[in-house]
């Protein structure tokens, strides 16, 4: 029999130091030989390859103790690449791209010392490298021979962004995408294709490229050359969702490979993501359906069949394909389980190898709380989606409705899914009922759907959250009177925007780095998002009456509620500024509030020590302003 103990205050499985002790598992890599696995690592402030040897199973940190492997274009990712023995990293001090035998030795730098770069990408013959690079706010692609003996030259530029590189099998075409301001990569992108020439001993260069797909409203994600070098695959939202295309290089002709509500594609926030990959047996790739993912097959152009081989399964990161064979490598994870480097045969349903645990994995799956989709009606009738998780515990209960806290994704073009979410589970755990809306303007859900929050930021992701409480109070999954709204970057700017516009509504509010000052978002941000913000508020200085309407600051008298403010002191997206100038019209105000700033620290916590603090903060926070008010 359980033991009745206050919802909020039950002792749970997941302490701080668990959450600040896990590792990041990111983008794994096969060679070329597919003889050694790779994939990386994040402990703490420091990203680390970690190769593994196909033959007995082997694992062991390849790049040293002194340099961090980082990609910083704009949000990260694309850090490395394995290619004929050799390991392609970025460095994160540096930012220059290194080659480091598998084999042993120590890395050295092939790229010049400015600028950023990212996504390298080697030809199939081993001799070229393309990247992602920009420098003094121009991107471009640009290559260098894989042994850095010669200066790297532009390939492709007059665009604004660039992303996913993809070599032809025959070393004579390049694919990728690129796009313009104030377009992001999720509303209109071209799908571009060069033909290469080289002369004599020197660099290819692109001539004769072309635009195979794509436009101002259609977004294109992750080309890849077929392996007979006869087709283009890439996913396209041309029909209202993410699906899988092919088109025939030779005719022109283009198929669409997969069908159905679900979405094939994703929003391209970081560098390196794939979410199909082709094996000798077919197609392989992930299907997004209410925020549930799933494996699919796609054999010789048929339609998808689910794959049976990783059902436990609920989310699924880059996929990696072998070379010669069906072996897939994903990390994976689902909503009571935390993420794992998984290797496992696509086709034949082998057994599936763990390769790399992100934690102990020692709290029992009855003692987690299970996410499930929920879906109610909006302020104006629409229906808007999102995920729930209940209280969860094999020891403690309680009587009544539980405190909910209603937690705001950040993009704001993103989408919560069904996978380990840390978040989650340490309130969950504790007796806290989580809801996660994906409000109107997430992902996931077809283009109109995101679409709806192009100029409509600060009311339907507010209202949609507001609307996603009551519902659940009125289903007897909440209690009214204890609310907490918890955001950061874009869903912090939410959690001010709602303390604003519905003071009382939420018993507390908990903010990470949150954006209070749309006019200084549009002027000090990074280059990425420079321009986002015409999107989703309108262009300035047409649309400045909305910026001035839309930014908590300047109706910061209106908060009245208990806020906890978080915030990194190197953050370059939202700089910190922005947190400053709320902590200080709550300090003049005598509003119940704490402001922690955390040093070294940019947009989101990376140390273990930050997050240990952090997390036991969060806690005393909640205790003080919403259990015990």
């Amino acid at each position: 029999m359980k033991e009745q103990r206050m919802f909020g205050l039950w002792p749970s499985p997941i302490t701080s130091k668990d959450l600040a002790a896990a590792l990041r598992l990111s983008e794994p890599c096969w060679d070329t030989d597919g003889r050694t696995l790779a994939w990386l690592e994040g402990r703490s402030d420091r990203g680390v390859v970690v190769v593994r040897d196909a033959a007995d199973g082997s694992t062991r940190d390849l790049t040293p103790a002194d340099i961090s492997v980082r990609a910083m274009v704009g949000y990260g990712g694309g850090d490395f690449t394995l290619s004929h023995g050799v390991c392609y990293f970025v460095g994160q001090v540096d930012q220059r791209i290194y080659r480091q035998p598998l084999g042993g030795g120590k890395p050295r730098a092939i790229t010049p010392p400015f600028g950023a770069a990212s996504s390298p990408s080697v030809s199939p013959d081993g001799r070229w490298l393309v990247y992602v690079h920009t420098a003094d706010g121009a991107d471009c692609l640009a290559i260098v021979d894989t042994e850095g003996g010669q200066w790297p030259v532009r390939l492709a530029d007059g665009a604004d962004f660039y992303m996913q590189p993809a070599w032809s099998t025959d070393c004579r075409r390049l694919a990728w995408v690129e796009w313009d301001q104030p377009n992001m990569p999720w509303d209109g992108t071209r799908l571009l294709v060069a033909n290469l020439e080289t002369e004599g001993a020197g660099l290819p260069r692109a001539v004769a490229s072309d635009v195979k797909a794509g436009g101002p409203e259609v977004s294109i994600f992750q080309p890849e050359f077929t392996h007979d070098g006869a087709g283009l695959l890439y996913i396209s939202d041309e029909a209202g969702i993410g699906h899988l295309y092919r088109r025939d290089l030779g005719t022109g002709q283009v198929s669409r490979l997969t069908g159905g509500d679900g979405d094939f594609g994703a929003p391209a926030w970081n560098m390196g993501m794939r979410r199909y990959c082709q094996l000798r047996g077919g197609i392989v790739a992930i299907r997004n359906t209410e925020g549930f993912e799933q494996l699919v097959t796609i054999p010789d152009r048929d339609e998808p069949a689910p794959g049976a081989e990783l059902p436990a399964y609920a989310a699924f990161g880059a996929l990696a394909g072998h070379p010669a064979s069906d072996a897939l490598a994903v990390v994976a994870s689902a909503g009571t389980q935390p993420p794992r480097v998984l290797l496992t045969d696509a086709f034949a349903g082998r057994a599936t190898v763990v390769c790399r645990r992100s934690d102990s994995e020692l709290v029992r799956e009855s003692a987690l709380s299970a996410p499930q989709p929920v879906t109610w009606p909006s302020f104006d009738g629409e229906d808007a989606h999102g995920i729930y998780y209940p209280p969860a515990s094999d020891r403690f209960e309680s009587g009544g409705a539980p405190p909910l806290i209603t937690v705001i994704h950040g993009g704001p073009t993103g989408q919560v899914k069904a996978g380990w979410d840390a978040t989650a589970q340490f309130f969950a755990t504790r007796g806290y009922a989580v809801l996660f809306p994906n409000y109107r303007g997430s992902t996931g859900y077809g283009r109109d759907y995101m679409l709806k929050l192009r100029e409509s930021w600060g009311i339907y992701d507010v209202k949609d959250a507001q609307s996603g409480a009551v519902a659940l109070a009125n289903r007897g999954l909440a209690d009214r009177s204890r609310l907490v709204i918890y955001g950061g970057s874009a869903g912090g700017y939410t959690v001010l925007q709602s303390l604003v516009d519905i003071p009382g509504f939420y018993k507390a509010a908990i903010c990470l780095f949150g954006v209070s000052n749309q006019f200084t978002l549009a002027s000090d941000t990074h280059k990425f998002e420079a321009r986002y913000s015409e999107q989703l508020l309108g262009p300035l200085p047409a649309a400045a009456a909305v910026y001035r309407d839309r930014s908590p600051i300047f109706h910061a008298d209106r908060i009245t509620d208990p806020v906890a403010l978080f915030q990194g002191d190197i953050d370059r997206v939202v700089p910190r500024a922005q947190s400053d100038a709320i902590a200080a019209s709550l300090r003049a105000r005598g509003v119940p509030h704490e402001y922690h700033v955390y040093e070294g620290e940019g947009h989101g916590w990376r140390k273990s020590e930050t997050i240990d603090r952090y997390w036991t903060a969060v806690e005393r926070f909640l205790r003080e302003y919403v259990l015990f008010a």
